[in-house]
């Protein structure tokens, strides 16, 4: 099959699906609570896509070309019977790998039936070991530990190697990075060191609070020598490392300092059906209303390939242009308001 291939010649290959833009945190940095709290109004069930119109599309991408399929949110693990779709989006021809993102929280007692479903790998999101650090990073009173039992329940079902984020914020959980690298060492486990991102419109970013991948890396490497590992494929978004002594793996994630955007193959589906080209969209194309007005496969792949053809996203490179984002600038009340993280997916 010919590659479907955007203006900048990057080809379609990976879809994530938000399930949900709903979450049992508040991170400040995806979800804050006073853009999210008591009174915000989620999306109602009948706005969600079905897991039959999921799949659907799913094997759509999948006739496009893509081959690998995220399940994302909000927190995914709180949209009801997950390991059901799982296993729809898992037999489907062309997917070689269903994985997830989720915060851990309710991974404990979902990772047997997802893995037995079809799952391959999930990646949590850890900011911090320390309890007053990761209640901070996530505005939340649940413990820690519920989030490593989550860890050690993906691990023992099988999803290995499992993948750990760590957004590093400045003056918020930077002391952390050694900690959380150490804990983590002579483990499975691949903990990914991600720049905190100006994702949507609402979490305040500033450059000032971007602690960038390269010092991070240098901070470890002081304490534990790294050397570099080769990417494992197109598209990759970790600049991998190994410990010397053989320790481990570990991951920096740049996109920020160093953004990645040429090599982006990632569509990314929302709760509500709607198709995204890049994290930081402004805008999309509807899906869910092309599936609910009777529109063919046909129709729907051509709108789909029409969308991935005029894709020209480049959010993060121009971002990067020297005078584009010095430090502490700021994006508030910028003219087009983005896309929620939380709606998306990271």
């Amino acid at each position: 099959m010919t590659a479907l291939l955007d203006r900048l010649a990057r080809p379609l290959a990976d879809l994530r699906i938000s399930v949900t833009d709903r979450c049992n945190l508040r991170c400040p940095y995806c979800m804050p609570r006073a853009a999210f709290g008591d009174e915000h109004s989620f999306m109602p069930r009948s706005e969600l896509l079905s897991f039959e119109e999921i799949a659907r599309l799913a094997a759509l991408f999948s006739s496009l070309g893509v081959r690998k399929i995220r399940l994302t949110g909000g927190e995914p693990l709180l949209r009801r019977e997950l390991d059901r779709l799982v296993a729809m989006l898992a037999r489907l021809p062309g997917i070689e790998e269903v994985a997830l993102t989720t915060n851990g929280m309710l991974l404990a007692g979902s990772a047997p039936a997802l893995a037995r479903a079809g799952l391959r790998r999930v990646t949590v999101s850890l900011d911090a070991l320390e309890q007053s650090v990761f209640a901070a990073m996530g505005d939340t009173r649940a413990p820690v530990a519920r989030v490593l039992e989550g860890i050690e329940a993906a691990g023992a079902a099988g999803l290995h190697p499992v993948k750990l984020n760590m957004v590093v914020r400045r003056g918020v959980n930077e002391h952390c990075v050694l900690a959380m690298a150490e804990h983590f060492r002579h483990r499975p486990e691949i903990v990914r060191f991600i720049e905190y991102m100006d994702v949507g419109s609402t979490n305040g970013w500033s450059a000032r609070d971007v602690v960038p991948a390269r010092e991070v890396m240098r901070a470890i490497d002081a304490r534990w020598p790294l050397e570099p590992l080769p990417a494992e494929r197109l598209g990759e978004v970790a600049t991998r490392y190994r410990y010397r002594d053989g320790a481990g793996e570990v991951g920096f994630i740049h996109s920020i300092s160093e953004p990645f955007c040429g090599t982006c193959t990632r569509a990314r589906l929302s709760a509500g059906g709607t198709l995204y080209t890049c994290l930081f969209a402004t805008r999309g194309t509807d899906l869910r209303g092309l599936l609910r007005g009777g529109a063919s496969d046909e129709e729907i792949a051509r709108a789909i390939a029409s969308t991935w053809r005029a894709r020209s996203d480049r959010y993060s490179a121009e971002r990067a242009k020297p005078g584009a984002a010095q430090p502490g600038a700021r994006r508030r009340g910028s003219r087009a308001r983005r896309i929620e993280m939380s709606y998306i997916g990271g």
